[in-house]
C-alpha cells in the first residue's frame, strides 16, 4: 500500500486509511473520501500541484502534500473510468417540457404534516430559504424565479451577502425567497457556510428561521449533493427539492427518476433547468402550495451514535421557549450531532456558536463513550450516510453508472496543459485588457460627446455666474469625467462573469495553487484576488470561503493591491497622456503590466505577512472542480446591469457630492483685485482657493514623485474613491482653463499643461509615477470600511492603509528619481 500522491494520471485506487490529522480527515470525509471509496487520478496541475481526482461522480482537487497522507491500495484492473452500463431510453417523465405538470400532480399525493383544513385557518406569508451545494445552479435558479425583484444587503456583523427576492404565486400572493450561501455540510467550516447553518438552526437574531426550504440539487452530481440535502431534511421543515441540470444528467446517461426520488425522500421533487425559463412553471406552482410535506427520511445510524446524540440533545439549554412550545427535537439533535462531530481543536468555538452551554460537557463525555463502543465512529457515521445516499441514487437512477463529462475532460486537457494552459490563461487576460481599450472606445466617445453637449446647453441657457460654473465645472465635469469610463468597467465585469459562469474560474485557482502555496496561501485565495480585478469589496467578501482565519486575513490585506475597475479611469487617462499616438496593443501591454505589478505586489506581501505577522502552516486545499457549462448571457448581463446601477448610484451620490465640494474648494474664497488692477487669472484664483492651499501644502511631499500641487488636489480627493481623481482633474483644469477649454478633452489639456518654468507637467516619468502610485496605494474609503467590518477591528484597515500608501510612495519615488538619474524626463 502507498499514498494517493504516488498515483499516475488514469490510475485508480481504493482508499484504505485517512490522515491522522483530524482536521484534514474531517474535510475529506465530508467530501466523500472514505475507506473503501474508489478514486481515480485525472491529472496534475501544470506545476505538478495540486492533483485532480475523480470520485462519486465529481472532480476534487487535493494538494499533493495532503494526498500523501491518504493511504490507498492500487486497483490494477481499473483503467481510470468505471464501466458505463447501457443507457436505457429516457421516459418522458424526466423531460420537463412535454409534461411539465405530471411530476407536480404526482407529488400532491405525498402526505402533508398537518391536515389541510388546519393549515388553511392560519394564513402565513410563504417564505423559503434556498439552499444547496456550491455550483449546483442555486443562485441562477433564484435569479430566474425572482427576476429583478431582489434586495441585496449584508448579514449584520459580517460581509456575507444576504440576497432575498420574491415572485407572485399561483393565486396572486407574494412568495419570499432567501438565497443562502452554498454549503457542502451543516458542519460549516467557512464563514458563509456558518451563515447557512445558523439560519437553518435558528441561531441568528437578525434572520428568523425559515418556515420552508427549497433545496436545489444538481442532478448530474446527485450523490455529492444529497449529503448536505439529507442533513437539511433531518431538520423536519417543509421542503421542496428542485432537481436542476436534468439535461446534463440525461447527457451523462444517468437520468434521475424524480417520482422515485420523491417517494424515497417523502418530499416533492420538481425537475427544472434553471437556464430555461419555460421549465420553471411546475416549480412555481409547487412553491405556491398551501401545504408542503416534511420529509420522513431518516438515516440509519449505529445505535451507539444515536444514543450519544440523544443524550447531548437532552442537555441542550432553552428546551422550552418563551411561548411554552418545545423546540423541534430534530433541531436539537442536529446541533448535538454537529457538536459531537467537531474536531477537538474546534469543539470550544463550535459550542459557543451553537449556544451549547452545559451540553458541551455532555458531548465531551459521550465522545469518550463512543471511542469505547464504536471505534472510528467519526468515519462510520459519515460512511453510513453515504451508504444510504448510494442506495437512494441507485433507486432514482435505475442503477446507471455515472459517465465522466467528456467535453470537460477534453477542455481540461487543453486549459490545464503545462504549456497551453498558461498561454490560454495569459491570452485571455490580454484579450480582456485590449478589449477595454478597443470595444469600449465607441460608447466612451458617445458618453463624452453627450456630456459635452449637456455642458454647452447649460452654458447657452444660463447667464455667467457661480451657479453656471457649479453646474458645468463642478457637476457635469466631475460626474461626466467618471461616468465616461462605465463601458470599460462593464467589459471587465463581463469577462469576469463569463469566467465564473463557464467554470473556468475554478481552473484558474487550480492552475495557480502551486504559486499561491509558495507564498503560503490557499488556492481559493486566487478567486478573491481575481475578483478584486473588478472591485476589491466583493473580492474581500468572497474571501469568506477560506476556512483558515489567518489565510483569510492575509487575502483581505492584499486584495486591494489587485487593480480594481476604479483604477481603470486613472490608468486610461494617464496612458492616453503618456502615449497619445501609439498603437492600442502597446497601450494594452502597458495596462497589463500595471495589473501584473499589482498582482506581483499582492503575492509578495502575502508571502511577507505569512512569514512574519501572520505566520502559519500552509492551509488545506480541497476544491470541487465543476464541469464546464455554457454561460448564461442573461445572468451575466443582469449582473452587469446591477453593477452599472451601483456604479451610477455611486457617481450620483458620492462622486457628485465630492465634485461639488471640490468645485467649492477650487473656486473660493474669491480673490479680490485692487481698484484699477486687472482681474486675477484663473491660475491665480485657483492658487488662492482652499484647494490650491491644500495642494501647495502637499507639494513638498509629492514633488519628489514628479507631482505638482494640482495633482496633489486629485490625490486628496481620490482618498474617497480612486476614480474621483479623474473628475477632480476635470474640475481643476476646467476651473483653471475656463470656457476656452470646454471643447478640448481632458487628455489634451493634460498634454498641454506646463509648469512655471515652461516644461511639461505630465512628462512620461510623471505619468509613470502617478500610475505606480495608483497601482499600490490604498485610496478607497468603502474598502477600508468593509475591511473594518470583516476583521471587526480598526487596527487592520489602518495597517492596510499605511503599508499600501507607504509602498506606493517609495516605489513612485524610485521610478521618478531613478528615471531622472538615467536621463529620462
Amino acid at each position: 500500500m502507498s499514498s494517493l500522491s504516488s498515483l499516475k494520471p488514469g490510475q485508480s485506487a481504493v482508499i484504505m486509511k485517512l490522515p491522522a490529522d483530524e482536521q484534514l480527515a474531517t474535510r475529506l470525509r465530508e467530501m466523500g473520501v472514505l475507506r473503501g471509496t474508489a478514486i481515480t487520478l485525472v491529472r496534475c496541475a501544470p506545476l505538478g500541484d495540486p492533483m485532480e481526482f475523480r470520485l462519486r461522480g465529481f472532480d476534487l482537487s487535493i494538494r499533493r502534500a495532503d494526498a500523501a497522507q491518504v493511504i490507498m491500495r492500487l486497483d490494477p484492473a481499473s483503467s481510470g473510468e468505471a464501466p458505463l452500463r447501457p443507457i436505457q431510453p429516457i421516459p418522458p417523465a424526466h423531460v420537463v417540457s412535454p409534461a411539465p405538470t405530471k411530476t407536480v400532480l404526482s407529488i400532491l399525493h405525498v402526505q402533508t404534516s398537518e391536515p389541510v383544513s388546519e393549515s388553511r385557518k392560519k394564513v402565513h406569508p410563504k417564505s423559503y430559504a434556498v439552499v444547496g451545494n456550491p455550483n449546483c445552479g442555486k443562485t441562477t435558479l433564484f435569479n430566474a424565479i425572482t427576476g429583478l425583484r431582489q434586495k441585496v444587503a449584508n448579514y449584520p456583523g459580517v460581509t456575507v451577502e444576504k440576497k432575498s427576492g420574491q415572485f407572485i404565486g399561483q393565486h396572486g400572493e407574494k412568495v419570499e425567497l432567501l438565497d443562502l450561501p452554498g454549503s457542502y455540510s451543516l458542519g460549516a467550516h467557512a464563514p458563509d457556510e456558518r451563515i447557512t447553518r445558523d439560519v437553518l438552526l435558528d441561531l441568528r437574531q437578525d434572520t428568523p428561521r425559515p418556515k420552508r426550504i427549497l433545496c436545489v440539487v444538481d442532478a448530474s452530481h446527485l450523490e455529492r449533493n444529497l449529503y448536505f440535502i439529507t442533513q437539511v431534511l433531518e431538520l423536519g421543515l417543509p421542503t421542496i427539492i428542485a432537481l436542476n441540470m436534468i439535461d446534463v444528467a440525461q447527457a451523462q446517461g444517468t437520468p434521475v427518476n424524480a417520482e422515485r426520488l420523491a417517494e424515497e425522500l417523502g418530499v416533492p421533487v420538481v425537475p427544472v433547468q434553471a437556464t430555461r425559463r419555460e421549465t420553471l412553471l411546475p416549480l412555481r406552482l409547487a412553491l405556491s402550495r398551501a401545504d408542503i410535506p416534511r420529509s420522513d427520511w431518516k438515516p440509519d445510524f449505529p445505535s451507539a451514535w444515536t444514543r450519544a446524540a440523544d443524550k447531548v440533545a437532552a442537555c441542550w439549554p432553552d428546551q422550552v421557549r418563551d411561548n411554552g412550545r418545545a423546540p423541534g427535537e430534530a433541531q436539537a439533535r442536529m446541533k448535538s450531532a454537529i457538536l459531537l462531530a467537531a474536531t477537538d481543536s474546534d469543539t470550544a468555538s463550535v459550542a459557543a456558536e451553537l449556544g451549547a452551554g452545559s451540553a458541551l460537557s455532555a458531548a465531551i463525555g459521550q465522545r469518550a463513550v463512543l471511542d469505547r463502543e464504536l471505534p472510528e465512529w467519526r468515519e462510520t457515521v459519515v460512511a453510513q450516510r453515504y451508504d444510504q445516499i448510494g442506495k437512494l441514487c441507485h433507486a432514482a437512477q435505475g442503477g446507471m453508472t455515472a459517465m465522466s463529462d467528456k467535453l470537460t475532460q477534453r477542455l481540461d486537457d487543453l486549459l490545464t496543459h503545462k504549456a497551453w494552459g498558461w498561454l490560454i490563461f495569459f491570452g485571455m487576460m490580454v484579450l480582456m485588457f485590449v478589449s477595454i481599450f478597443t470595444i469600449a472606445s465607441y460608447p466612451m466617445d458617445w458618453i463624452e460627446a453627450g456630456f459635452g453637449m449637456l455642458s454647452g446647453a447649460v452654458q447657452g441657457a444660463m447667464p455667467p455666474g457661480d451657479l453656471r460654473d457649479l453646474l458645468t465645472d463642478g457637476v457635469i465635469a466631475g460626474v461626466g469625467g467618471v461616468v465616461v469610463f462605465l463601458p470599460q468597467i462593464l467589459i471587465l465585469f463581463f469577462f469576469i462573469g463569463l469566467l465564473e459562469d463557464t467554470g473556468y474560474m475554478a481552473r484558474a485557482a487550480f492552475l495557480m495553487d502551486r504559486v499561491m502555496s509558495k507564498v503560503g496561501l490557499h488556492g481559493k485565495s486566487f478567486i478573491p484576488l481575481l475578483s478584486s480585478y473588478a472591485c476589491a469589496i466583493p473580492g474581500i467578501m468572497s474571501a469568506r470561503t477560506i476556512e483558515n482565519p489567518k489565510d483569510r486575513l492575509v487575502t483581505i490585506l492584499v486584495a486591494p493591491l489587485m487593480s480594481c475597475s476604479a483604477r481603470l479611469p486613472v490608468y486610461a487617462l494617464m496612458i492616453a497622456a503618456l502615449l497619445p499616438s501609439e498603437s492600442v496593443w502597446l497601450k494594452g501591454a502597458i495596462m497589463m503590466g500595471l495589473y501584473l505589478l499589482g498582482t506581483t505586489a499582492a503575492l509578495f506581501f502575502a508571502w511577507l505577512f505569512k512569514k512574519t505577522i501572520l505566520r502559519g502552516e500552509t492551509p488545506i486545499f480541497l476544491m470541487e472542480l465543476p464541469p464546464y457549462r455554457l454561460p448564461s448571457l442573461r445572468q451575466i448581463v443582469a449582473q452587469m446591469v446591477q453593477r452599472a446601477g451601483l456604479f451610477l448610484k455611486r457617481a450620483g451620490t458620492v462622486i457628485l457630492g465630492i465634485a461639488i465640494i471640490l468645485w467649492f474648494l477650487a473656486s473660493f474664497p474669491k480673490m479680490n483685485s485692487p481698484a484699477g488692477m486687472p482681474e486675477p487669472t484663473k491660475t491665480e484664483q485657483l492658487q488662492h482657493s482652499y484647494a490650491g492651499r491644500i495642494g501647495h501644502a502637499l507639494e513638498p511631499a509629492i514633488a519628489p514623485l514628479g507631482m505638482d500641487w494640482k495633482i496633489g488636489i486629485g490625490l486628496v480627493a481620490a482618498q474617497a474613491a480612486r476614480e474621483v481623481f479623474v473628475g477632480t482633474m476635470s474640475i481643476v483644469y476646467n476651473v483653471e482653463g475656463g470656457e476656452d477649454q470646454q471643447d478640448g478633452t481632458l487628455v489634451e489639456t493634460l498634454r498641454d499643461e506646463k509648469r512655471p518654468d515652461g516644461t511639461p507637467t505630465f512628462t512620461p516619468l510623471t505619468c509613470l509615477s502617478i500610475l505606480v502610485f495608483f497601482v499600490l496605494s490604498m485610496q478607497c474609503v468603502s474598502t477600508l470600511a468593509v475591511v473594518r467590518r470583516e476583521t471587526n477591528s480598526f487596527r487592520w484597515p489602518l495597517f492596510q492603509f499605511c503599508y499600501m500608501t507607504g509602498t506606493a510612495y517609495a516605489l513612485s519615488f524610485l521610478v521618478y528619481q531613478g528615471g531622472r538619474l538615467m536621463g529620462f524626463h
